[in-house]
């Protein structure tokens, strides 16, 4: 794991200075410059827009008593998704506007479903089955006056 890291962080800066040095070379330093700040920003707005839409889907999940197990595993996505938008280079924008595209993102989620790399087990709080256990006991609390006046 750590040898993975290490050439992660070691050769991703340096496609990075090689994409920046020959799109510099080829439109000029401004416009590189520009570019870069150009892809992070809308790369932020795109992401705040499929960010609010995982939301809505995480919750309905919930709402029907299902775990959001797809919904968070995109929302993990997208937050990687932003952390690339934002690093300055055009291989990682890439990265993130790959990640940005919900087919694509999905098509992720599956396949680590797929391999096994996560697995959700267990009932929701929200599950539906709730009013069938016959431990649950519901109840209101009422307060008399006449309990207020002995304490």
């Amino acid at each position: 794991m750590f040898r993975a890291l290490f050439l992660v962080f070691l050769i991703v800066p340096l496609i990075e200075i090689y994409f920046l040095i020959q799109v510099g070379y080829a439109i000029g330093a401004g416009l590189t410059i520009f570019a870069v700040v150009a892809t992070a920003i809308i790369g932020v707005g795109l992401l705040r827009m499929q960010g609010l839409s995982t939301m809505q889907r995480a919750q309905l999940s919930m709402a029907q008593g299902q775990i959001p197990a797809t919904a968070m595993l995109e929302g993990i996505a997208l937050l990687f998704s932003g952390a690339m938008l934002l690093t300055p280079g055009f291989f990682t924008d890439t990265i993130g506007f790959i990640l940005l595209v919900p087919i694509f993102r999905r098509g992720l989620v599956k396949q680590l479903f797929n391999k096994g790399q996560f697995s959700f087990y267990g009932q929701s709080a929200y599950s539906s089955h709730r009013d069938t256990d016959p431990t649950i006991i519901e109840g209101e609390v009422v307060e008399h006056d006449a309990d207020k006046q002995l304490k």
